[in-house]
């Protein structure tokens, strides 16, 4: 696996004792197929349930009992690699990794390792900074869960529940194609979006639906790649970010040390900030990988993979690409726009026959903004597209201003209600009668002899007779007329 040839950038090198260092990562994530039952068996791929309540016999390796393929899980992979971009293998082989550990039934696992079901793709991810770079995809291989062990319920006993044993999991291995703690958190942020999209995989990292290995080695700028560690188990991209950084630096401090790395398998604690040791890394021939002889080789008719690929939904990509070109929003509003599916069609709803712009500022800064401080998500959201799209045509129509705007989403927020029947029950419509605003002006310009004169020094202080008008008219006047009324009386036209 070779990582992509990029000239480094200096934003992004780590200062050592000895110079810059460049910090080079790829991610192995571990996605949890979203199908009902298991990759192998018909139990329950639920999340949660009593201790072992979702357990077939196939599931905890009964004398006998054989695995048999379930076709979603299938499907699901096949649209992952679709989504990525990927090349679809028609043939791929399923493998016996053989391993020890008390929460695998089996003493092995079935997943996939020289013939996957999925090749080489790419995800185009994109950064804080605007840019964006191209991520690519080594490889996407099916391989069924293991159990999970629990150590804190019994002083002197461990545990194992095998409801994730057998589960299906999408091993989606990128190359080293990133370059910092940030690229890596942004590129797991754009996987995991495209997999809720194509509705492959919820995503939910609390719940462990998204695990992801990170592979971390430093080098100086140029130079050949540097010997890796790898994180296991990461759930959050917070804790990536962390890990990553942790590990860069403790590398370098080894080599300026004149120390080597040992290639090594390692965990993250969250708690201390740092990573700590594991086990020794494998190699592939410590899993003394071979084909397994239950199950045939998959062959995929590519009339079916064209069938699956005909029903894709449209991705995160060209749905930004889309609503840039017909709704006029900016590129970057586009992005948060389009992070969620369910985000980007609330806004559709809401930009439907109106200025998009518009629609795409209420629903980003006044929506989104609301939402991220109640910690609730788009699907909890207590204001409609309908009655967000209804506060966005009495603006564009100056029935209301966009301070009064602001107190309507309040409103509705914490009440409900139409918002055009709320302006007519509560009287906020805009003043637009140009007596009733010049009253308000002239009696602001009669009360600041002062300030006039400085205002006509200085015209930028017009704006501050234009707050004080709409102040004093509880903010209903019209801020046009208001603002063309000042520099009227004012002279500073």
């Amino acid at each position: 696996m070779t990582a992509a040839v990029r000239t480094p950038d200096p934003k992004k090198l780590i200062k050592g004792a000895t110079g810059d260092w460049e910090v080079v990562i790829g991610l192995e994530v571990h996605a949890q197929v979203t199908s009902q039952s298991k990759l192998f068996s018909g139990a329950s791929a639920e999340y949660g349930g009593a201790p072992n309540a979702h357990v077939s016999l196939v599931d905890a390796a009964m004398p006998g009992m054989l695995p048999v393929i379930n076709e979603e899980c299938v499907a699901q992979a096949v649209r992952t690699g679709l989504g990525l971009k990927a090349a679809i293998n028609p043939y791929s082989v399923f493998d016996r990794k053989n391993y020890f550990y008390p929460d695998l039934p089996q003493g092995y696992q079935i997943s996939q390792y020289k013939q996957p079901i999925v090749g080489e793709g790419v995800v185009v991810v994109d950064l804080a900074d605007g840019t964006s770079i191209e991520v690519g995809v080594e490889r996407l291989h099916l391989e069924q869960d293991a159990g999970k062990s629990i150590h804190d319920q019994h002083p002197t006993m461990s545990f194992v529940d095998l409801n994730r044993s057998g589960v299906a999991l999408m091993e989606i291995v990128s190359k080293p194609d990133l370059r910092s703690s940030e690229e890596a958190k942004a590129y797991l942020s754009k996987l995991r979006t495209i997999l809720r999209y194509l509705g492959t995989c919820d995503g939910n990292m609390e719940e462990g639906s998204l695990r992801a290995d990170i592979n971390v080695s430093v080098r100086k700028p140029g130079a050949p790649l540097g010997t890796r560690c790898e994180i296991k188990n990461v759930n959050s991209m917070r804790f990536a970010g962390q890990a990553i950084e942790y590990e860069a630096r403790r590398q370098i401090a080894i080599l300026e040390d004149g120390g080597s790395i040992d290639q090594e398998t390692r965990l993250y604690d969250p708690g201390k900030g740092e990573t700590r040791s594991m086990r020794s890394k494998e190699e592939a021939h410590d899993y003394r990988y071979f084909p397994d002889p239950d199950l045939l080789p998959l062959e995929l008719d590519p009339a079916w993979i064209e069938s699956l690929k005909a029903h894709l939904p449209e991705l995160p990509d060209e749905k930004k690409a889309r609503f840039v070109a017909d709704y006029g929003v900016t590129t970057y509003d586009a992005m948060v726009l389009t992070l969620e599916r369910a985000s980007a069609d609330f806004f559709e709803k809401v930009a439907a026959g109106r200025d998009g712009k518009a629609a795409a500022n209420w629903v980003i800064n006044e929506l989104f903004g609301r939402l991220n401080k109640e910690g609730l998500g788009i699907e909890e959201t207590p204001v409609s597209a309908e009655q967000l799209g209804a506060i966005v045509d009495l603006i564009q129509d100056g029935t209301i201003s966009g301070k009064i705007a602001k107190d309507l989403f309040e409103i509705v927020w914490t009440e409900g209600g139409d918002p055009k029947a709320l302006v007519e029950q509560r009287g906020l419509k805009q003043v637009t009668d140009t007596g009733a605003i010049e009253k308000a002006v002239d009696e602001v310009i009669a009360a600041n002899p002062d300030k006039v004169e400085q205002a006509k020094a200085k015209p930028t202080l017009a704006g501050w007779f234009v707050g004080q008008v709409m102040k004093a008219t509880g903010g209903k006047a019209n801020p046009q007329s208001v603002n063309d009324l000042v520099k009227r009386k004012l002279g500073i036209e």
